[in-house]
């Protein structure tokens, strides 16, 4: 789960003396949205394909000022990178050392390759999203609700804050769903959805935007 282990190379970064049309062609090629700028292999920033298009021809140095500094170190975490991705509406993020050296880059594709072995979304089961008072919640009373039912939890994160309200998304094991949707709503707890289906990679992609948004809180 730490960054330097994913680190792909394969996409290169480009000098600030490089041309705009070099790497918008280059970045439309592997279908990235964005492309890394360095001088003499120093990071300097990110520039979105969307704006390299719109940009009248020249050098990339011609749009320092447009620069987006983004980027994780390589010994961070696979979820220092998951919120970047999120803000700055990116495929991929640039990875750099401590002295701000360009080493290569993580793509979202890693990210979903990677979470996908996990069972919060490898294993069959219900998904189920639960609100209920931000002060009143407890996931020591979730897990003894679900397991006095004879069922098991197999991830669960909050999904998103709204007011005063947590919403928590939980996969579960599909054992005895109808008692423990009562037992939830005995304690307190609005089931806002419930996905008994395995729906593998649509599913998938839906939990990981709520993942998304938990990391943003």
């Amino acid at each position: 789960m730490f960054i330097q282990d994913y680190i792909s190379k394969d996409f290169p970064s480009f000098d600030i003396s490089n041309s705009i049309e070099e790497a918008a062609e280059t970045a439309r090629e592997f279908s990235y949205s964005h492309v890394f700028v360095t001088r003499n292999g120093a990071f300097l920033g990110a520039i979105s394909l969307a704006f390299l298009e719109e940009s009248p021809e020249g050098t990339l140095h011609s749009l320092e000022i447009h620069f987006e500094r983004f980027a994780v170190l390589e010994d961070g975490h696979l979820l220092d990178a998951i919120k970047l991705f999120h803000i700055f509406s990116s495929n991929l993020v640039p990875v750099i050392d401590k002295q701000e050296r360009y080493l290569g880059y993580i793509s979202s594709d890693d990210i979903f390759n990677e979470f996908s072995k996990y069972p919060l979304f490898s294993e069959s089961g219900a998904v189920i999203i639960i609100q209920k008072n931000y002060r009143d919640y407890s996931f020591t009373e979730i897990a003894k609700i679900v397991e006095e039912n004879n069922s098991k939890i197999f991830g669960s994160f909050i999904s998103a804050i709204e007011g005063d309200d947590v919403q928590i998304t939980l996969k579960i094991s599909s054992e005895n769903l109808s008692s423990i949707d009562e037992t939830f709503e005995r304690y307190g707890y609005e089931v806002i959805v419930k996905h008994y289906d395995d729906g593998k990679e649509e599913l998938l992609k839906a939990r990981f935007g709520f993942f998304q948004k938990y990391l943003e809180f």
